[in-house]
């Protein structure tokens, strides 16, 4: 697939997601987005040829061996589209709350573009989150209206087992830690939009780009915190100001009383 059925998809006026172009580089990262859509799913991506090999895993993936993901295959996706965290408008493909819930890189374990045409994909990953031995096995399914997209994704047995796994209890954004919900409820993440380039997919790369992107996402996070804070420090002086005016009219009162009553004329006894 190439980005020419990603971008017929999509109008770039509408939606925050990158356009994207199929980059040079040959860089090896992965990324993982949770994506609250028409129904909640995982969205597996391999930067690979310059773009993002994708597959849209409903539960999510595993580090169980048991759990073998249904994963299908979809559109491939620009590089760009790595660290894209925040909200799909209604009205656009995919609409909904989008959340990188891991990164890192990969590396093949044998010739990867052979692999992946013969539908036994094997491969390692060293993200936040997800390591060790995977597989990628193409479903060569007979049944009607089979588009030929269907994929397991299953974790080979190795030291990064987690058995049982529970993806629940692995939550929240490996850029930023926040929830599809709190992505929602920031209204600033709306505008938001990726500029940055490709990497080579080492390891100090990674840690670069990671960088980068949680220093971008907690500029966000303070630019709000730092107007309630300027709200709230002058609506105390207000308030200040406010106590000491009624305090120094009662003062001057309380003074003002005190003379009329020393000075009034004394009234004489009659007997």
């Amino acid at each position: 697939m190439a980005l020419e059925e990603y971008k017929r998809k999509r109008d770039f006026k509408q939606t925050p997601e990158p356009a994207g172009k199929v980059e040079r580089g040959k860089g090896h990262r992965f990324v993982v987005q949770k994506h609250r859509a028409t129904r909640l799913h995982y969205d597996f991506r391999l930067e690979m040829d310059g773009v993002l090999k994708s597959w849209a895993v409903p539960k999510g993936p595993s580090l169980d061996p048991a759990d073998k993901r249904l994963a299908m295959q979809v559109e491939d996706h620009p590089v760009s589209y790595f660290d894209f965290e925040g909200i799909i408008p209604a009205g656009n493909y995919g609409a909904g709350t989008v959340m990188v819930w891991d990164v890192g890189t990969w590396e093949p374990e044998g010739d990867a573009h052979a692999m992946l045409a013969k539908g036994d994909f094997k491969f390692r990953l060293d993200g936040e989150k997800l390591k060790g031995s995977f597989a990628l096995i193409h479903i060569h399914s007979r049944r009607s209206g089979n588009k030929g997209t269907e994929w397991l994704l299953i974790k080979h047995r190795d030291a990064y087992v987690e058995e049982p796994y529970d993806i629940d209890g692995h939550d929240g954004s490996a850029l930023t830690g926040r929830t599809l919900d709190q992505i929602a409820d920031d209204a600033g993440v709306r505008e938001w939009k990726s500029s940055r380039p490709a990497a080579t997919g080492s390891r100090s790369a990674k840690n670069d780009w990671l960088a980068e992107s949680i220093a971008k996402a907690d500029a966000a996070k303070r630019k709000p915190a730092s107007a309630a804070k300027k709200t709230l420090i002058k609506s105390l002086a207000t308030k200040k100001t406010a106590t000491a005016k009624a305090s120094s009219a009662k003062k001057t009162s309380s003074t003002a009383s005190a003379v009329k009553k020393k000075s009034a004329p004394k009234k004489r006894l009659s007997l």
